[in-house]
């Protein structure tokens, strides 16, 4: 494949132009928006995984707050969704399509558009369908992010742009990270299984074999969970995209702190997290999980800080602004606070 960057340089220059060329080259078609093709696709179970996606996001939703600082000071702090989210699915991977799309659609997104690669984008469009969403393009790789983050004459440039691909997709969304926000960098899939005492040895290869499917690059660890506090350790210098805790480990998942999802007890495979049970499996990896989360309602909506002041409640802060201006050298923002004198109540 060409350079990443000269590929999403390109895109975000020439649009639609090099959207194509990249395409046809990259794709062997040109970018065209995905006809449905149902054939194969389990509707109930996508619809099911779809209802249980919603009910869990919904009770995401942060509170509104306000605070009366002082008297005559009011600050308020509201979320609101975001305008428009691209989402890039996989060759195929329906449940994925799920996992972003139905989020936005709690929070409220006003446009939602899918970009997918060629081969099976008959059956991305046709769960999209489903959804609920209507915009979904069948072009795949950098140039695609180029194009939800720089805009083409048919696909206009999005506000943020959210959904796991592989290497050149994830070097493309951190190049145009400058300039539209991303979720996250999803890297290759990782498990990390601690065997505790009584834990099912059969269940910690089934997470292994489970989790390899998802190809080269894929980390699978087991480590024995006999030493809990040692087991603990290394959880959190791993930082693990899934956990899976087996026998007594599974007493470590409230003091876990680094890790995108965690599975407690031989029960609890991460399986039903990709396809059922609601919880999002778009997670952070490569260690990234000690600071951030997996995907969430939060991750399509955005705060805004309303701040409102009386004359009176000006009067009582400022002293503290002309204080702490001067300080600074910042002169012109001490005078910003100050009233004539004839203007006072």
């Amino acid at each position: 494949m060409a350079d990443v960057a000269h590929i999403v340089s390109d895109v975000r220059a020439r649009g639609a132009e090099a959207l194509r060329e990249w395409a046809i080259e990259l794709d062997g078609v040109g970018p065209a928006p995905a006809v449905a093709d149902a054939e194969g696709l389990p509707a109930d179970a996508l619809l099911t995984l779809a209802d249980r996606v919603r009910r869990w996001h919904e009770l995401q939703r942060p509170v509104d707050i306000r605070l009366e600082v002082e008297p005559g000071v009011e600050l308020e702090r509201h979320w609101v969704p975001l305008d428009s989210v691209g989402i890039y699915v996989p060759r195929g991977l329906v449940s994925t399509l799920v996992m972003c799309a139905v989020p936005a659609q709690v929070a409220g997104v006003n446009r939602i558009v899918v970009v997918t690669p060629p081969v099976r984008a008959g059956l991305v469009a046709a769960a999209a369908a489903l959804l609920g969403v209507d915009e979904v393009w069948a072009v795949g790789g950098p140039h695609a992010i180029a194009a939800l983050a720089y805009g083409t004459d048919a696909i206009a440039a999005v506000d943020k742009i959210v959904g796991p691909g592989n290497a050149y997709v994830n070097e493309a969304k951190l190049l145009v990270s400058r300039d539209v926000a991303i979720d996250l960098p999803a890297g290759p899939s990782e498990v990390l299984v601690v065997l505790g005492r009584g834990g099912d040895p059969e269940a910690a290869e089934r997470e292994v074999a489970a989790q390899a499917e998802h190809g080269e690059g894929t980390v699978c660890r087991v480590i024995d969970g006999t030493d809990l506090e040692g087991a603990l350790a290394e959880i959190d210098r791993a930082a693990p995209e899934h956990l899976v805790l087996l026998g007594d480990a599974a007493a470590l998942a409230p003091r876990v702190r680094n890790a995108g999802a965690i599975f407690v007890g031989d029960d609890s495979p991460v399986a039903t997290g990709d396809y059922a049970t609601g919880g999002n499996h778009v997670l952070p990896t490569g260690g990234r999980a000690r600071s951030t989360g997996g995907l969430g309602l939060e991750s399509f909506l955005k705060p805004i800080t309303v701040q409102q002041l009386t004359r009176d409640g000006l009067e009582l802060v400022r002293p503290v602004v002309e204080a702490l201006a001067e300080v600074e050298g910042m002169h012109a923002h001490a005078e910003a606070v100050r009233r004539p004198r004839q203007q006072r109540g």
